[in-house]
């Protein structure tokens, strides 16, 4: 007789349970890893915005802060200008990044406060907290949703 080369059907079972163990330690790794780079990630964006906000009053003193993200945004720059200002880009002015979505509100004629809140698209999925920032350029944070960005919420440190 000759002999058989190759595995039996139990010892491909056995490397397939091995397998799928190791796999499900490392996914909910994965995703608390992919949450925390998406929750990075909207704080770096709600730091570009209030960048942006700053450098708009500063080019535009008449309007004052932009009202929309769309005036922060543009895609005709040459040259940019109060409704085009172009100091994001366009996907963050369209109000979704990252697996967080962005609001910008402002008030006064001109312009003179406004607040972003950055919100999980889906929570408990793409991110675990809320985000905001006003006029003062200091980024806040919430475990539960915000209505409205003051000086109540805890800054990040």
């Amino acid at each position: 007789m000759k002999k058989q080369k190759g595995f039996s059907l139990i010892e491909l079972l056995i490397v397939v349970a091995i397998i799928l163990i190791i796999a499900s330690m490392a996914i909910p790794n994965l995703l608390r890893a992919r949450m925390s780079a998406n929750e990075a990630a909207a704080v770096g964006a709600v730091r570009t915005l209030n960048t942006a906000q700053i450098s708009y009053d500063s080019a535009y003193p008449t309007v004052g802060y932009a009202a929309t993200l769309g005036a922060l945004s543009g895609t005709a720059c040459a040259p940019p200008s109060a409704t085009s200002a172009c100091l994001i880009d366009t996907q963050l002015a369209s109000g979704n990044k990252n697996g967080y979505t962005f609001a910008l509100a402002a008030a006064g004629e001109p312009v003179s406060t406004y607040e972003i809140i950055a919100s999980p698209a889906v929570p408990n999925q793409t991110g675990v907290r809320y985000f905001c920032s006003f006029a003062d350029a200091v980024v806040r944070y919430a475990e539960s949703a915000i209505a409205t960005c003051d000086g109540s919420i805890t800054p990040l440190q």
